[in-house]
């Protein structure tokens, strides 16, 4: 991974979100144009209209995504013009940024921030429509995802062998689950030596560690935390937080919650199954 890489983070496209007065979030695509390093908009602007032409492929109302806008820029000396931009939904960012230049480290960046983000906002939107064990599912994939962006905030911060990221991962947990740390938590699920704790929880308790891991996430870039011991204590204390909130909800902390009777592993081998046999049944 090159050093430029790890420059670019959430923060480079959370930076520049706006926020609507109805509370709709959208970027404007001159700003886009800029982080996404494209010097002209000429060029940018190509980009788009694949992005446009992809939206209306793809069944969805353009309108809803893209609008044109007029916007004053200075050009200097106190004089403003006026140039056309556009506000871009969060899906439309996707779509410009999956049509990119995908040399660019930026465009990378921006291709995982958005398609984690969209398929966030989608999971949001049809959640209750989800059974448990496509509940655990989405969220069990949020997670890895976000432990990658995590552990890239983390190194920014000090935490950079494989060793202290795992001590690092521990503190999290630690304040989460009221002082049990990964090899207790483990111990009370009766898990075996190779089985991973978070293949081993509902949904309630694995949503619980999803907002640890963004809020930690967050939280280190914001503040520009620096130092092991400081990330560290920073995790403590956000998981502490979310196990204070669910104690002031009146909700059954993550130690006590059922320990699901089939594992990740074994919910994704049964969907392969079923996608195969579903195959196999078209074939003939």
């Amino acid at each position: 991974m090159s050093n430029e890489m790890i420059h670019y983070s959430d923060e480079t496209f959370e930076s520049i979100r706006h926020i609507n007065e109805y509370g709709k979030e959208f970027w404007y695509a001159r700003e886009l144009q800029k982080v996404l390093e494209y010097t002209e908009w000429r060029n940018f602007s190509k980009t788009i209209s694949k992005a446009i032409e992809a939206c209306e492929n793809s069944g969805n109302d353009i309108g809803d995504h893209f609008v044109e806008v007029n916007k004053m820029v200075a050009i200097g000396s106190g004089v403003q013009r006026q140039v056309e931009d556009m506000m871009l939904s969060r899906y439309a960012c996707y779509l410009i940024v999956m049509n990119g230049d995908p040399r660019k480290e930026v465009i990378a960046v921006g291709q995982t921030y958005f398609a984690v983000k969209t398929r966030q906002q989608e999971m949001i939107d049809h959640y209750d429509e989800l059974t448990e064990d496509q509940k655990r599912l989405a969220i069990r994939n949020e997670m890895k995802a976000h432990n990658k962006s995590l552990a890239e905030a983390a190194q920014m911060a000090g935490v950079i062998e494989q060793r202290d990221f795992a001590i690092f991962q521990n503190y999290g947990y630690q304040g989460l689950y009221g002082g049990l740390g990964a090899k207790e938590i483990h111990a009370r699920k009766g898990l075996k030596k190779n089985e991973q704790i978070l293949d081993h929880m509902g949904s309630t308790e694995l949503a619980a560690n999803l907002f640890r891991a963004t809020q930690t996430d967050e939280k280190l870039r914001r503040d520009n935390i620096q130092g092991k011991d400081n990330a560290n204590r920073t995790h403590f204390e956000v998981g502490k937080k979310v196990r204070q909130t669910i104690a002031e909800l009146g909700g059954t902390m993550p130690e006590d919650l059922p320990i699901p009777e089939k594992s990740i592993r074994q919910i994704e081998s049964e969907q392969k199954k079923r996608l195969n046999e579903n195959k196999s049944k078209k074939c003939h």
